[in-house]
């Protein structure tokens, strides 16, 4: 007998557990910067030194933060079902937390990519990726993350696992950032889906949907209890 299909989709509020910041404080910045400085392909133009510094700065980050309790119970939830996050987070701490099925749609900060060829990815060994560090075809590497304006190449994947989900949770994500929000359209309306967040995003309303208003851990720990 196959096992249930349990979807997830994570956002930057889960990892701010851990102690990752979100990605855009409330004055529009990110880190101090403009995003469109170091998150767009013209930014990348304008000034590649600066988006190579910036990655680099949050990889140092990333690699001293530890999981929290929300992606454990995530990564636990495999023992009883078979779990996919869809994830928009460029960080690797569902992975470290032992999920084994983690698409990231946005990217992934551990890892760089050719700027002549996409299919090219490699990853960047500690925390730095310099300019002059380049692919086998000699061109310059760039972060793999998806920014502003560029095609999400993971969505259609993620698409067909949201249709094929039997339980679909969304945690920490405001579900302002298209394409990805709109993967909950994709969900059958008899499948119950659970949204955690302590600033519960506007959803419209739809059957079988569980609203429960706290940061990821004790949410995903309610949602724990109620699956069991």
């Amino acid at each position: 007998m196959s096992r249930r299909k349990l979807v997830v989709l994570s956002g930057a509020g889960i990892s701010a557990e851990s102690g990752i910041p979100t990605f855009r404080d409330a004055d529009g910045l990110w880190e101090g910067h403009d995003v469109m400085e170091v998150a767009s392909p013209q930014g990348w133009q304008r000034n590649p030194q600066l988006v190579l510094d910036f990655y680099n700065q949050r990889r140092k980050v990333a690699r001293k933060v530890e999981p929290n309790r929300g992606h454990s119970i995530l990564a636990e939830l495999e023992e009883e079902f078979e779990v996919v996050i869809i994830t928009q987070n460029v960080d690797d701490l569902h992975e470290k937390a032992g999920s084994s099925q983690v698409i990231h749609l946005h990217g992934e900060l551990f890892k760089s990519r050719s700027t002549v060829d996409p299919s090219l990815i490699y990853d960047v060994e500690g925390w730095e990726l310099n300019w002059g560090d380049t692919c086998e075809k000699g061109s310059q590497l760039r972060p793999h993350i998806v920014w502003f304006g560029e095609m999400v190449p993971m969505m259609e994947v993620a698409a067909v696992h949201a249709q094929q989900a039997d339980i679909f949770i969304v945690v920490g994500t405001s579900l302002v950032v298209y394409p990805a929000a709109g993967l909950l359209d994709y969900v059958s309306s008899s499948v119950p889906k659970y949204i955690v967040d302590p600033n519960m995003p506007s959803v419209q309303s739809r059957p079988n949907l569980h609203l429960i208003e706290k940061i990821g851990s004790e949410g995903l720990q309610e949602v724990l209890e109620r699956l069991f």
